[in-house]
């Protein structure tokens, strides 16, 4: 008998809409050796309903959430044919709690929800909470002089400017792209949160699926300016990894590559996600290219008592 996850990579095969972060090849790349495991809501052969997860061992708690580097990982529904507004939300208690029902024993769950998916009611009649968090997404990507005409004059501005400097490279490699991350992490006095392991093996995976792009951008010396690490389902396109250099912020380039990234994935996808930000600075940038705020769910659990009390402790402290 197939185990879940290999009926999971047989449903990622055959059904569209199961999104990016959340298709078997991305989890295989973005978990690694750690792996990952699914829940399945099945009847008569059929999948209604998949929740894939990681499991993480930390502090000698278990934790049951998403891999590093991706955005949501939350429940898919196969809702068949159309239903009335009473019987959908019904249909959608029944297979969200018997999905949920299937997780393993753990000490915390949290993974982030696709913002299409709204409906947590269910969870919260099964103890879970949700936070409200946010992302920014352009819906329609169609034209790419109707997208740049709702940037803000200060990004056009930085476009223009920036095209007098640099030159837009695609298909940068792995390595020249994490080592200039690396890099300019560092000349903020920061480090770099993801590994190289990591990032080539979704470099590579997201290649070999036509699903992902490098662009950067160069002036005449070599100096790497900005560069982006784009990714794509078959509806959105996704900044996963944006790099610029501190010491040629002033010169536009992240803009540019930003108009650069939109008007290349508009030949596959409709929507740009910049994957949102609760960093103010972050969030204003995101909002002056004229994306749309829209909520997406981060949704919790915490059996352990223990785990419990330390989070109220640092609530109180006005920890996040």
């Amino acid at each position: 008998m197939n185990s879940p996850a290999e009926k999971y990579r047989v449903l990622c095969a055959e059904e569209p809409s199961i999104p990016l972060f959340s298709q078997a090849w991305w989890l295989d790349a973005a978990a690694g050796d750690r792996g990952w495991d699914v829940a399945l809501v099945e009847k008569e052969g059929q999948i209604l309903a998949s929740l894939p997860y990681v499991k993480k061992k930390r502090c000698g708690f278990t934790v049951l959430t998403q891999p590093p580097l991706t955005q949501n990982l939350g429940p898919w529904l196969s809702m068949g044919c159309d239903l009335k507004s009473s019987k959908k939300l019904a249909y959608e208690k029944d297979v969200l709690q018997e999905l949920y029902a299937q997780l393993p024993r753990y000490d915390y769950y949290v993974q982030n929800w696709h913002y299409s998916r709204i409906n947590w009611l269910p969870l919260y009649w099964m103890n879970f909470s949700q936070t409200t968090r946010y992302t920014y997404v352009l819906k329609d990507i169609s034209n790419i002089d109707s997208v740049v005409a709702n940037f803000e004059h200060s990004k056009r501005k930085n476009i223009k400017k920036s095209e007098k400097i640099v030159t837009v490279v695609f298909d940068v490699s792995a390595r020249e792209f994490y080592n200039n991350h690396e890099l300019t992490l560092r000349k903020q006095g920061q480090k770099i949160s993801y590994s190289f392991d990591l990032f080539e093996r979704l470099y590579n995976a997201g290649y070999k699926n036509n699903a992902a792009k490098t662009i950067a951008a160069f002036d005449e010396a070599g100096n790497m300016h900005a560069a982006l690490f784009v990714v794509w389902d078959k509806d959105s396109a996704y900044d996963l990894i944006s790099t610029i250099d501190p010491d040629f912020r002033t010169h536009g380039a992240a803009s540019l590559l930003v108009r650069e990234a939109v008007e290349y994935v508009s030949q596959f996808v409709n929507k740009f996600d910049f994957e949102g930000s609760m960093i103010e600075p972050v969030e204003r940038s995101f909002r002056q290219f004229g994306a749309e705020q829209i909520p997406y769910f981060s949704i919790t659990k915490t059996p352990s008592l223990i785990l419990r009390a330390a989070f109220f402790l640092r609530s109180l402290r006005g920890g996040r």
